[in-house]
């Protein structure tokens, strides 16, 4: 797992870099390096943290 994907946490706000046409999506779960994170656009979808490393998306204020 990379080091930024340890750190994500139901509810942080992520981008998949390599599918922006996802949209913007939500952490469900992250356990044992596979991340659950709901698009926007495309939906439910489980991600293996170590192929990918999710971009943070700072909620606004």
């Amino acid at each position: 797992m990379t080091d930024m994907n340890a750190f994500l946490t139901p509810g942080t706000l992520v981008r998949h870099p390599g599918a922006p046409e996802w949209g913007l999506g939500q952490v469900q779960s992250n356990i044992d390096g596979r991340i659950t994170v709901n698009f926007q656009d495309e939906g439910k979808v489980v991600l293996d943290a170590n192929r990918v490393e999710l971009e943070l998306v700072a909620p606004d204020t």
